[in-house]
């Protein structure tokens, strides 16, 4: 019968062989020797790199589980030129400018009052008229256009930059010289350049416009109409010489019932970034409408409100046919039959806040016109719309 074996003297066994216990002497230096060596064999030992290889890995599949995680980032954030989004404090707003066009007195008016908004809204990006060379601001003259254009430099920090109107000869009188809109793409001054129609009324702060990704121009979609059309009320532009060039063309060769906004669609249609018209392009015909609003609303869960509308909107534009223009003169009647109408709400109450809205509109343009201009009705002549196709350049409001 074999004896059995102490359990003991295997353990005390491995200790005296095992390359892991440091060797006992009576040197002090030999020791430390001993010691440096056989952490250098510990290190050299394919159980110990086996081992730490196999740690290593069940670490990172720990962290890789059960280590903090971060939630995806879907929110989208506008860059402007370059790929970052730049908070408002790093824009240099000297590279973006909202330009007007001025033909005549009358349109110089409006200019002014619609950079006298941007002003007192506190738009950051520099305002930009473009005005007839034939106009001087002469501080030594007392004409209208000269103070004027003193005013809106001096008081409303807007740029003053002659131009030559373009005009068109033999075409209807109220468009002849819209092609001056498009002079906007050719101040390559500047990085982007926000074009607003001066019949309109800026109703909220739109600097958010300049940061939207490069694009060689944004406009919103001429909601009323049937067929796809792009709206140039409000138009974001890049200038550049190459673009100019491109437009200028196509004044030079337009036909005969082509005029900016026919311009615009066809070169920039298939290329365009599309703003959303319920904030940038609401139009002061839309209040007189009857019905769902879908086309402006865009969907058919919302019901319409008009003080909702107004409130979210930024940029208003006045079309109203046959309302004329806010500047032009309107005798009572033409109003009183073109206002809205009263509703009766499902409760049975009357609901006139539509027609009050769209009064206000007008009374407001009338008198600001008065401070900021001195100036009452214009006695120009309202514009002839018979010869144009009506759905083209005004909002026919749905009635029944």
């Amino acid at each position: 019968m074999m004896a059995q074996s102490d359990p003991s003297s295997h353990f005390l066994g491995f200790l005296r062989t095992s390359p892991y216990t440091p060797l006992a002497t009576d040197s002090e230096d030999a020791q430390r020797t001993q010691v440096k060596l056989n952490i250098g064999q510990i290190l050299r030992s394919k159980r110990v790199r086996v081992v730490g290889v196999a740690t290593l890995v069940v670490c990172a599949i720990t962290f890789l589980f059960y280590g903090p995680r971060r939630r995806p980032n879907f929110d989208f954030r506008c860059p402007s030129s370059s790929s970052a989004s730049p908070s408002s404090g790093d824009v240099d707003w000297s590279r973006y400018a909202y330009t007007q066009y001025v033909t005549n007195t009358a349109y110089l008016c409006n200019s002014v009052m619609l950079f006298e908004i941007l002003h007192r809204l506190g738009s950051k990006a520099d305002r930009l008229m473009m005005y007839p060379a034939s106009m001087h601001p002469d501080p030594a003259s007392n004409g209208v256009e000269s103070q004027m254009l003193l005013k809106a430099q001096n008081e409303y920090g807007v740029k003053l930059m002659p131009i030559e109107v373009q005009h068109r000869s033999g075409v209807e009188p109220t468009w002849a010289d819209s092609y001056t809109k498009l002079l906007a793409f050719n101040q390559t001054q500047y990085e982007r350049v926000l074009s607003l129609d001066s019949d309109s009324t800026v109703l909220q702060p739109m600097d958010e416009l300049f940061l939207l990704p490069p694009c060689p121009v944004a406009m919103p979609r001429a909601y009323w109409l049937e067929q796809p059309f792009l709206s140039s009320q409000i138009v974001l532009i890049q200038p550049s010489a190459d673009e100019f060039a491109r437009v200028k063309e196509a004044i030079d060769t337009a036909k005969g019932g082509d005029f900016d906004m026919e311009i615009v669609n066809n070169l920039y249609s298939k290329d365009c970034m599309i703003l959303p018209h319920r904030r940038y392009d609401l139009l002061t015909g839309e209040f007189r409408s009857k019905g769902l609003h879908t086309n402006y609303i865009g969907n058919t869960y919302e019901r319409w409100d008009p003080e909702v509308m107004l409130k979210e909107a930024k940029f208003l534009h006045f079309s109203d046919w046959p309302m004329p223009k806010p500047w032009l003169p309107a005798d009572e009647a033409t109003k009183t039959k073109t206002q809205p109408d009263c509703e009766t709400d499902s409760n049975g109450n009357e609901d006139c806040r539509a027609r009050d809205i769209w009064l206000g509109f007008y009374s407001d343009f009338k008198q600001r016109r008065k401070d900021i201009c001195g100036m009452e009705a214009s006695k120009l002549k309202p514009r002839s719309v018979k010869v144009l196709d009506k759905s083209t350049y005004e909002f026919v409001p749905i009635l029944e």
